[in-house]
């Protein structure tokens, strides 16, 4: 049996915020490059790769943040039929061309769902180990890079799954969230009974996200990170209890929390569970906001 060939392709995110709920929605990929804009080439001068890709091929979707969203199977490459259907509108009155919309140049794919989420807004988190390094928008992907098989089975681990956007935006935001409400943390803990609740200062330009006290009254730093956590993570934290007992002569726990997936790295844990004398615990947070409609009083 052939191995599929396997292309990963960018989700451009950041530059075109929701952009994979419209990939998913209409089972598609798509490209930005406007024939409009091309110059006179027009739908020649294609990017090198959109016009290698056939039914049949596998496209796997990358995101920001070392994260995938879905393995898709080609069903037909509209760019062969020069079709302009843009997911984006565009304006009008922009003489450069795009007004014509953007991300229009579509591929159509069936989503593999059977072992994966089946909402857009559930995405997969890779594992620290999983080695994904490559470069550009589009790029076929060749051994020794990750094979068909060993995506789909990152995709079908259900740890892996996280939430596209039920993240804070930053560090901070999270940090003063739970120096706000810290019991939501975990049961027992409250604030530090200081001026300063958040970022003390330990003597060597370093500062902690947030000081805590537990129900026992001793202190528990708290580091908050966006992604999953790495050893260098968990040294960091480490070294701030260690600064700390050297300030005041207490003796810190330590809780490191952060916005990746569920399933830790092994060897995360493995240099929580042999820092001498430290407590170090491991919390994921889940964001959910929603929203309702407001109302006038009644007069």
């Amino acid at each position: 049996m052939n191995t599929p060939t396997l292309w990963k392709i960018n989700c451009m995110e950041d530059e075109f915020p929701g952009l994979w709920r419209l990939w998913f929605k209409n089972q598609c990929v798509s490209d930005g490059h406007s024939p409009h804009v091309d110059g006179p080439g027009g739908w020649k001068e294609i990017p090198r790769g959109l016009d290698e890709i056939e039914p049949g091929h596998l496209i796997v979707v990358a995101l920001p943040g070392r994260r995938i969203a879905r393995i898709g199977e080609v069903v037909r490459n509209n760019i062969e039929h020069k079709k302009w259907e843009p997911l984006i509108e565009g304006n009008p009155k922009d003489r450069s061309g795009w007004k014509h919309g953007y991300m229009g140049r579509r591929i159509q794919v069936r989503w593999e769902l059977e072992n994966a989420p089946d909402v857009w807004d559930e995405v997969i988190q890779l594992p620290a180990n999983f080695n994904m390094r490559l470069r550009g928008t589009l790029h076929r992907i060749h051994t020794p890079t990750p094979s068909v098989k060993k995506f789909r089975d990152v995709i079908a681990n259900r740890s892996n799954w996280v939430k596209m956007s039920g993240r804070f935006g930053y560090e901070q935001a999270l940090s003063d969230y739970i120096a706000h409400y810290p019991h939501k943390l975990k049961s027992g803990l409250t604030t530090y009974p200081d001026d300063r609740v958040r970022e003390r200062v330990l003597g060597d330009d370093s500062r902690t996200d947030v000081l805590l006290r537990e129900t026992a009254g001793k202190p528990v730093i708290v580091e908050c990170k966006q992604d999953s956590p790495t050893v260098d993570n968990i040294q960091q934290l480490c070294d701030y209890i260690r600064k700390l007992k050297n300030q005041t002569g207490e003796q810190a726990r330590g809780i490191l929390v952060h916005g990746g997936a569920r399933t830790v790295d092994e060897k995360v844990w493995r240099k929580a569970k042999k820092s001498p004398g430290m407590k170090l615990e491991i919390f994921q947070y889940i964001l959910n906001v929603e929203f309702e409609p407001s109302f006038r009083p009644n007069r």
